[in-house]
Formats: structure tokens, C-alpha cells, sequence
């Protein structure tokens, strides 16, 4: 959510920001916001004058009564009444006024960054630079699936039996290997200076709303069902949710933290279910990182974000490659985002891995995350990426140490995690 100063002084910026986006329907919110904060505006101002008079008023009451004026005291009271009456009136257009505003608002995208790529959909993402030669091996390399089941570590008929499509049973040393990435992940992050935390799966009505747009919210959450709470999509949700109505002392910042988590999500859209692998699903889990810092540091932290994401799949001898977000694949929140991306050398081709985002003090905004300053307390920058969400970093893993005879190298990096395993072979 953008500050309504910005939209009250260059209405005309926020118009062309929302065309950049291809969201021209969403022009007249513009214009709404500015007469309904006009609107609102003047009733405060009486709202304000009412209550002075009021209280003007109600200081003469005793007075009068003091000197014996009972007549007079009693027309005061009546006048102290009607304000009274005029003033609930007053407050209910306030309140209309208020949740009108804040419903646009909320549905207004973020400023973008001058540097993001014009482009209607993901197919005009661009790319930035790659990281590592992705290579093709001389023999075949097979469906993930297969390769893992092979290896005996995979039941997705099971798990349509006991879940449906969308979920899976992870078996043996496949099962032991993602754990260790998970374990790695977290590992590396606390060595790069990130406070590990496990969060709350769970999160309430308000923090949703807080730290993402009703769009994704409808296309992604889960409600569990006569509670105000939702499953978790990314532990980003939670641990932004951590700081809501707080005031930051500005000694602790950079706040620097990293979280495990399952995630639970619908995956409503074009992309849909796979049926047979372990790329698009209900349930995964998920390494994540967060940055609360002072507005002039968020894109230096945003640098810093995606860089690590890139050195962690590097360590795991997976070539990746950063892919920067163009306007019309970036999220309503979002200044600025980038995928990672992981090489296949199946499908001879890159796909996401993990995603960096900043998103400017949106999120602060609305969830009320604010740092005290000389000048008064101001909203601090947020920014999240993925370290790994695995399976499908794991597929990554297995694809690139994949070896003719149907075994998989162990990355030297998860060796500790898997007791010195170095190998995966297939099981006979």
C-alpha cells in the first residue's frame, strides 16, 4: 500500500505506474481515492470543530451553574446534545470514508523501481546473468520421477490414495537427501549472519492481508475452516507477521532472519498439479530468508538476498541463472523482484528455484512496522527470498550430480548431513 500523500500530490505517477503494469482497469481507483480522501477530509476537519465546540461548550456548563444560571446551563446541555448526535453522524461518514479508502488502497500496486523491465507476463522476464555452465551430459538423463523412484525414494501413488494429487512420500536415502539440503540450507544461512526461526504455520485474517494482495491470497491460501486462520504459502508471511504493529528500535536493525517451514498452497492457475512429478504441489517445505531494514539499505540488502540464493546452488554443483521480474509479472507489492533459476539437463532448459523481492515499506504500511527517528517514526523496508523449497531443489540436485549408471553424487557440501554418504545407487 502506497502512501495516499503520493497519490494526493502525483496522482499522474501512480496512473502511469499501474499502465506500466497492464492493469488500465485499475486507473479509476486513482481518481475514487482522491475525491473520497477529499470527502474525508472535510468531515474530519468538522469532526474536529465539533468536538471543540463541544468542549467549549461543556467548560461553560458549570460555570453556570456556579452563578446560579440553571436556565441557560440547560440550553448549553442541549446544544452539548446536538453536537453530540451530529458528531455520531459525523464519525460513521469518517469511518465509511476510511474503509472506502483503504479498500482501494489495497488494491493500487506499489511504485515499481526504474529498473524493472517493461513487459506484460513472465515471458518478458529477462535475463540478467548465469552462474555455473549448464551442461548436457552424453547420456540420457531421465524424468526426475524416475530417477527417484529408481533410487527408492519415491510413492505418489500412495499418496493419491491417502491425499490426492499434489502430495507424495519421500523414501530412504532421496528422503534423507532433502532433508539434508533443508538442514544445509539453514546451516548456511546462520553462518551468513541470519537468526534461524521456526514460525507459526498458521497465520490470521489481518497478517494475510498485510503482506500480500487479495489476488495471490485467493490463488494461493488455505482457510482453515471456522477460524480466523490460513495454512502458510511461505514463511516469509509469518515471520514479516512477526513484527506487526511494532516500533523497531532502530540499534536492532538490520533485522536479518531465516526460517523453516512446510507450505501449503493451491496452486489455482494456468500452471496446475503434476500428476507425476515433484515440480508443482500442495505441500513442500522451505528454507526463507528476511530483511527488515532503513529505507536507503533495501536495495543493497536486495543485492546481497539473491547473491546468497545463487552461491547455495552453486555449492550443490547446480548451475543457475538470475532472471529479473518485468512489470507485468511483478507482484502488487513488489518495487523490485528476480528469480533464481536452476539448470535442467533433461529438459535442456532453466526454471525457478527461488525468488528476491523488495518491497519497499508496503508491507511496514500495512502491518504497522515502524522505526522511531529524530524526525518521528517513519516504515521500514522489507525484503524476502528463498533460500531452496524442495522437492524442487531437490530435483535440481539430483538432475545435476546424476550419473550414467542410475546413481547420484551427494554434493560434498550435504555429505555431513548424509553420514558420509557419497553416493545414492539404485536399488535392485
Amino acid at each position: 500500500m502506497i502512501d495516499i500523500k503520493l497519490i494526493r500530490e502525483n496522482p499522474d505517477l501512480v496512473k502511469e505506474n499501474i499502465k506500466k503494469k497492464f492493469q488500465d482497469h485499475k486507473l479509476p481507483l486513482v481518481d475514487e481515492v482522491i475525491e473520497l480522501d477529499r470527502k474525508n477530509r472535510e468531515v474530519t476537519l468538522k469532526g474536529d470543530n465539533l468536538r471543540s465546540n463541544r468542549n467549549s461548550l461543556s467548560s461553560q456548563i458549570g460555570v453556570l451553574i456556579k452563578n446560579g444560571e440553571k436556565e441557560k446551563a440547560e440550553k448549553v446541555k442541549k446544544q452539548v446534545q446536538d453536537i453530540n448526535k451530529e458528531l455520531e453522524e459525523n464519525e460513521k461518514l469518517e469511518a465509511k470514508y476510511s474503509e472506502e479508502i483503504k479498500a482501494r488502497m489495497m488494491k493500487i500496486p506499489n511504485i515499481m523501481d526504474p529498473s524493472v523491465p517493461i513487459g506484460k507476463d513472465d515471458s518478458e522476464n529477462v535475463e540478467v546473468q548465469r552462474f555455473g555452465e549448464p551442461k548436457v551430459p552424453s547420456y540420457e538423463v531421465p524424468h526426475h520421477a524416475d530417477i527417484i523412484t529408481a533410487l527408492g525414494g519415491l510413492d505418489k501413488e500412495s499418496a493419491g490414495r491417502t491425499s490426492g494429487v499434489g502430495f507424495y512420500y519421500l523414501l530412504g536415502n532421496i528422503a534423507r537427501l532433502h532433508e539434508a539440503v533443508l538442514a544445509y540450507a539453514r546451516d548456511y544461512m546462520i553462518n551468513n549472519g541470519f537468526t534461524y526461526a521456526i514460525p507459526p504455520f498458521m497465520i490470521r485474517s489481518d497478517v494475510v492481508t498485510g503482506v500480500m494482495s487479495f489476488e495471490e491470497m485467493d490463488a494461493m491460501m488455505y482457510k482453515i475452516e471456522g477460524e480466523d486462520l490460513f495454512l502458510i504459502g511461505t514463511s516469509e508471511h509469518s515471520m514479516i507477521g512477526k513484527f506487526k504493529d511494532q516500533i523497531v528500535k532502530k540499534e536492532s536493525l538490520p533485522i536479518k532472519m531465516t526460517s523453516y517451514s512446510p507450505c501449503f498452497r493451491k496452486e489455482i492457475g494456468s500452471h496446475g498439479l503434476e500428476e507425476r512429478g515433484l515440480y508443482r504441489l500442495h505441500q513442500f517445505e522451505k528454507q526463507e530468508m528476511i530483511v527488515i531494514c532503513e529505507p536507503e539499505e533495501s536495495m543493497d540488502y536486495y543485492n546481497k538476498m539473491w547473491k546468497l540464493t545463487v552461491d547455495f546452488f552453486r555449492s550443490m554443483n547446480v548451475p543457475v541463472r538470475q532472471l529479473e521480474c518485468c512489470s507485468g509479472d511483478l507482484a502488487d507489492l513488489k518495487v523490485k523482484s528476480c528469480d533464481v533459476e536452476a539448470w535442467s539437463p533433461r529438459q535442456q532448459k532453466y526454471y525457478e528455484v527461488g525468488s528476491c523481492s523488495t518491497l519497499g515499506d508496503a508491507q511496514a504500511r500495512r502491518l504497522g512496522i515502524r522505526c522511531k527517528g529524530e524526525k518521528g517514526n517513519y516504515y521500514l523496508h522489507t525484503l524476502n527470498n528463498t533460500v531452496i523449497a524442495s522437492p524442487r531443489g531437490l530435483i535440481a540436485v539430483v538432475e545435476n550430480n546424476y550419473n550414467e549408471d542410475g546413481s547420484v553424487t551427494i554434493p560434498e557440501v550435504l555429505r555431513p548431513y548424509m553420514g558420509g554418504l557419497e553416493k545414492i545407487e539404485p536399488v535392485k
